[in-house]
C-alpha cells in the first residue's frame, strides 16, 4: 500500500492507547432501516456505520482473519478500535477460528463481534443438515464461543441455492437455538440476482460480496445492493484490493488506501475486511479509515487500472461455458490470486484441493479455447498454479 499518513509511533500509540474496554458495543436494534447510516468512534476516529437490519454498529474498517496467523496483529487490531472480525471454518484447517478463540477468551463480550463460515456442497447432499450443523458446532467449539455474531452459508453460487428451504431451515434453526444472531451468506460471483433471491427468502441479515473497483457489471450490482439496503440487508466488502497487485504477475503492491476510500464511498458497504497479516498492513488501513474521503489523485489512480489486467477475476463462469473440460476455472483463478497477489502458497494449495482436480489437468487441449472477458492469460495461470498441488506443505507458507 501507499500513501500512508499515520506513521508507525503514532499506530503504536493508537494500539497501546485504545485499551481492550474502550470499545464496547451498542445494543443491536431489531427494526430494518432504510440505508446505511455513518457516525464517528469518538475514540478511534473511524466512521461507524450501521449494519442493516441488525442495528451493529461497526467501524467502515475491519479485518479479515483468513490469512493471519499472529494473534499479536489480531491483538493490534482489537487495540486500535477494530471491532468486526471474520473467518470461517475451513481457514487455516480451523486453526483460524481457534486462534480468535484463544485470543478473545475472556475479553467483554460485547467489547468484538465474531463473523463465521461454514461451506457446504452445492447442490446440497442428503445429509446436508447434519453435517452443516455439525461442522457449526465445531467452529463454536474451536471459537470457545456461545454463539457467533453472525454465520455466513459460504461460497453461495446460484439464486436457487440462496432461496433453497433446506439452507433456509437449517440457518432458522440455529438461530431458535440462539447459537447465532444473525445469519447471511457469502459469494465470490456477484449475481445481482442472488441478492434479489435473498431479499425475496426473507433469512439474511448480511451480505458478504467481493466488491472493487474492477468488477464489470458495478452498475447492476450497485442498483441490487440498494434494493438490498432498502430491505435492511447489511453489506461487507472483500476482495477490495483487486488480489493486492496492480499488475498481472503479482511483482508491484496496490494502493489499497485508494482502494478502500472507493469501497466507501458507497454508503450502503458497511465495512470492508482487509486481510492483513502484517502490522505495517493494518497501519496502512487505519490510515484510510482515518482519512476515508476518496481523492482525486484516488480517482485518477484507480482509473488508470481500470484497464489493466490484475489478478481479480470477475467470477462470472462464462470461461467454464468455453472450456471443453469445464474445468472450475473462476476457482483456479482465485487460487492463483491467493498464491501470487496474497503471497500465500499454502491458501492456494487449499483452494485447489477442494477442486479434487486431475493431475493432468489441462493436457488434452493443445491449445486453450477460452477467451476471458477480462483477458486472463487462462492456459498460463492454470499451468503456472496446479504444480502446487504437488508441493509439501512444509515447503508451504
Amino acid at each position: 500500500m501507499k500513501n500512508k499518513s499515520v506513521n508507525r509511533r503514532d499506530f503504536l500509540r493508537l494500539s497501546a492507547t485504545a485499551g481492550a474496554g474502550a470499545f464496547i458495543l451498542p445494543n443491536t436494534a431489531a427494526a430494518a432501516i432504510q440505508k446505511t447510516t455513518a457516525t464517528t468512534n469518538s475514540t478511534s476516529g473511524f466512521p461507524v456505520r450501521t449494519l442493516g437490519r441488525t442495528g451493529i454498529q461497526v467501524p467502515i474498517i475491519s479485518m479479515g482473519v483468513m490469512r493471519a496467523d499472529n494473534p499479536n496483529v489480531v491483538r493490534a487490531a482489537y487495540n486500535s478500535g477494530i471491532t468486526f472480525f471474520d473467518t470461517a471454518h475451513g481457514y487455516q484447517n480451523g486453526r483460524n477460528e481457534e486462534m480468535l478463540g484463544n485470543f478473545f477468551k475472556g475479553k467483554p463480550r460485547d467489547s468484538f463481534r465474531i463473523a463465521t463460515k461454514v461451506k457446504f456442497d452445492q447442490p446440497l447432499k442428503d445429509n446436508f443438515e447434519t453435517e452443516f450443523a455439525d461442522m457449526f458446532d465445531i467452529s463454536l467449539k474451536r471459537l470457545q464461543m456461545d454463539y457467533v455474531d453472525i454465520l455466513y452459508a459460504h461460497d453461495m453460487k446460484s439464486p436457487e441455492i440462496v432461496k433453497d428451504g433446506r439452507v433456509i431451515e437449517a440457518l432458522k434453526k440455529l438461530k431458535a437455538e440462539g447459537k447465532i444472531r444473525h445469519a447471511g451468506f457469502s459469494m465470490h460471483n456477484n449475481n445481482a440476482a442472488q441478492i434479489d433471491a435473498a431479499i425475496e427468502a426473507g433469512i439474511y441479515d448480511v451480505i458478504l460480496l467481493s466488491y472493487n473497483f474492477k468488477l464489470e457489471k458495478l452498475k447492476e450490482l450497485d442498483e441490487a445492493i440498494a434494493r438490498g439496503a432498502e430491505a435492511g440487508i447489511g453489506f461487507v466488502a472483500m476482495k477490495t484490493m483487486t488480489g493486492g497487485s496492480e499488475d498481472a504477475e503479482g511483482k508491484t503492491q496496490i494502493n489499497g488506501q485508494a482502494c478502500l476510500r472507493w469501497v466507501w464511498s458507497n454508503e450502503h458497504i458497511a465495512t470492508a475486511i482487509p486481510g492483513f497479516t502484517s502490522f505495517d498492513l493494518l497501519e496502512d488501513c487505519l490510515a484510510a479509515a482515518q482519512n476515508p474521503q476518496l481523492t482525486p489523485n484516488d480517482k485518477e489512480y484507480l482509473a488508470q487500472l481500470c484497464g489493466q489486467e490484475l489478478l481479480y477475476c470477475q467470477q462470472c463462469g462464462k470461461c467454464q461455458d468455453q472450456c471443453p473440460e469445464n474445468l472450475p476455472i473462476p476457482d483456479i483463478m482465485r487460487a492463483y490470486m491467493y498464491a501470487y497477489g496474497y503471497k500465500n502458497a499454502g491458501l492456494s494449495k487449499e483452494t485447489l484441493a477442494e477442486l479434487n482436480l486431475a493431475k493432468d489437468v489441462c493436457k488434452k487441449c493443445d491449445t486453450c479455447k477460452v477467451n476471458c472477458i477480462s483477458g486472463f492469460d487462462v492456459a498460463g495461470k492454470i499451468a503456472a498454479i496446479t504444480p502446487v498441488m504437488q508441493v509439501s506443505d512444509v515447503f508451504l507458507s
